[in-house]
């Protein structure tokens, strides 16, 4: 009877022993303890990457909770992620929610980033966006399309270089610039055979050039005094140019009415001008001059005198004839 007791006994102690290791083994597979109480968030994120179940939950690098579950959202396009964060830690509102890994390949979690800490703190079964997980493969397969086409430049650039050698690299051309280089390099020995010839003619005629700027330097100073005493000139003696000036311009004025006049036919000379009769008479008395000094210088004046008779009465006159 004693046996079948004690073996009671020890049935009864395994069973809860069992259970109480079943109750805990399903605690820590929720991410609960059973010394810390928990409260639950869920994180909206586009892709959770390699995220996992009990995954922990970090907040400033502290371990805060777990990971309790991962759910596909019912549009098929985001997920939900379960966390369970221990009630002695406190989220505010504000806080960014990353999923980072360790190192290069390791684990992946939960980061919760504080910031200001100025918005209320997180409740039970708050909904909170979440960052999603830096993505190697997406970055490898931008990489493979940023080599394709760096593979494309280098072989659109060699083809260019190849182009570039048979257009403008060939023998013609390299002889072309080989004569274009010696043409230079002749071209300048003359420059400076040039340059030294100048510097001989400077060096040699120093004097002389020196001289013809002196005279230059004294010829401008002579223009200054000039200058200078035109200056002086027309200050002293701006009346009498002035009174010149118009007694030009009276003289002027009185040629002008003259020959107004002239055209007009006044005084003797515009009648003159304007009667014919006149003007004919002036001619035959010119006229008449000219042959008599003709005739002093031919006969001198007693030759006229003697040569001829003095007309008699009533007779008509008669001009002098040689």
């Amino acid at each position: 009877m004693d046996s079948k007791r004690l073996e009671l006994k020890v049935g009864l102690f395994v069973l809860i022993a069992l259970t109480l290791l079943a109750v805990a083994v399903i605690q820590f597979s929720k991410g609960t303890s059973l010394f810390h109480g928990t409260y639950s968030l869920r994180l909206h994120a586009v892709n959770v990457g390699g995220l996992k179940l009990r995954a922990d939950v970090l907040l400033a690098g502290v371990s805060v909770g777990s990971v309790s579950a991962i759910k596909l959202a019912d549009d098929g396009r985001s997920v939900t992620i379960q966390l369970s964060i221990y009630k002695n830690f406190k989220i505010y509102g504000d806080a960014r929610f990353v999923i980072e890994q360790s190192g290069f390949l390791g684990d992946e979690y939960v980061s919760v980033i504080p910031t200001a800490n100025q918005k209320p703190e997180l409740q039970n079964d708050a909904d909170v966006d979440c960052q999603e997980p830096f993505n190697l493969q997406e970055v490898a397969r931008s990489a493979a399309g940023f080599v394709q086409r760096i593979d494309e430049t280098a072989k659109k650039l060699d083809d260019s270089v190849t182009d570039l050698r048979r257009v403008v690299l060939n023998e013609q051309t390299l002889t072309n610039f080989s004569v274009a280089v010696g043409n230079l390099r002749t071209f300048t020995e003359q420059a400076m055979g040039t340059i030294g010839d100048i510097n001989a003619i400077i060096a040699t005629n120093g004097s002389q050039a020196s001289l013809a700027v002196s005279n230059a330097v004294a010829f401008s100073e002579e223009l200054n005094r000039l200058a200078g005493s035109a200056d002086v000139l027309l200050a002293t003696n701006g009346t009498e140019i002035s009174a010149a000036v118009k007694n030009i311009e009276s003289s002027t004025e009185t040629l002008t009415n003259l020959m107004a006049d002239l055209q007009s036919g006044k005084g003797l000379a515009g009648t003159m001008l304007q009667n014919q009769q006149l003007s004919t008479n002036v001619q035959t008395i010119a006229s008449n001059l000219s042959i008599t000094t003709s005739n002093l210088n031919r006969l001198g004046l007693w030759g006229i005198l003697w040569s001829h008779k003095p007309p008699a009465a009533n007779a008509p006159a008669t001009s002098n004839k040689p």
